[in-house]
Order: C-alpha cells, then sequence, then structure tokens
C-alpha cells in the first residue's frame, strides 16, 4: 500500500519548476531581440512630459479664471480640482481680472490672467511644492 509519496515528490516538482520559470521571467533577461526592457531601475529620470507644478498651477488657474470671469462655472475650488491655496491665487486674478476689464477691455483682462496667475503660482511654488497639508 502507497502513502501517496510518489504524488507528492511530482507535486513538489512541479512547484519547484514553475517558481524557476515565472522567476527567469522577471529577471531582466533580453527578449528575442536581445532587450533587457523588464530591468528597469528606480534612477531613471521621471517622464520628459511632466508639467512642473508652478507651470501646471498656471495652467490651471488661467483656466478657471477665464471660465469663472464669463460665468461659465459650477461648484467649488475642490470640483475644479485646486487646493485652497490655489483658489486663493484664483480668487486674487479673477479680482483682478474683473477689474482690467472694467478699465480696459476683455483682451486686457485675458492678458493679465495670463500675467498673474504666472506669477501668483511662481511665487507660491518657488521652493518645491507649498506646505500644509493636503488643502495647502
Amino acid at each position: 500500500m502507497t502513502t501517496g509519496g510518489a504524488g507528492r515528490k511530482g507535486a513538489a516538482l512541479a512547484l519547484a519548476l514553475l517558481t524557476a520559470g515565472s522567476a527567469a521571467g522577471c529577471g531582466g533577461q533580453p527578449d528575442a531581440r536581445g532587450d533587457a526592457s523588464g530591468a528597469r531601475t528606480s534612477a531613471e529620470s521621471p517622464s520628459p512630459s511632466a508639467t512642473a507644478p508652478a507651470r501646471l498651477c498656471t495652467q490651471i488657474i488661467a483656466y478657471w479664471s477665464r471660465r469663472t470671469l464669463t460665468d461659465d462655472t459650477y461648484g467649488d475650488y475642490q470640483s475644479m480640482g485646486l487646493s485652497d491655496g490655489q483658489y486663493e491665487i484664483l480668487r486674487e486674478v479673477v479680482d483682478a481680472a474683473r477689474a482690467e476689464r472694467r478699465r480696459a477691455d476683455a483682451q486686457a483682462a485675458e492678458r493679465l490672467i495670463d500675467r498673474r496667475a504666472r506669477e501668483l503660482c511662481e511665487e507660491r511654488y518657488r521652493k518645491g511644492e507649498p506646505t500644509g497639508g493636503p488643502w495647502g
């Protein structure tokens, strides 16, 4: 009478082969083209298309300032995807743009939006990310 030892040995061998095969596939070995694409390191530079925080701030503030100036907005700063600090910038830019539109015209207000959004966002992100928690 057998105790199933042969079956367990076969299962252990199959598991060992499966483990060895999957480990070999993850080791950055060259593929058929000779490319070791799996051997990526964490020291690689970030994507060249990453947008700097000050520039991203400028873009979203200018966008929402124009929408707010034409009364084409809905919701609060969170629905706009802004932090509390960015919303403060938005309010300052929109107030100045409204005054400029009354003083001069809509084109002058557009130019002011671009200029003030850039200035205030650059100031905010001059030393990197602002502190103050997730709503900063």
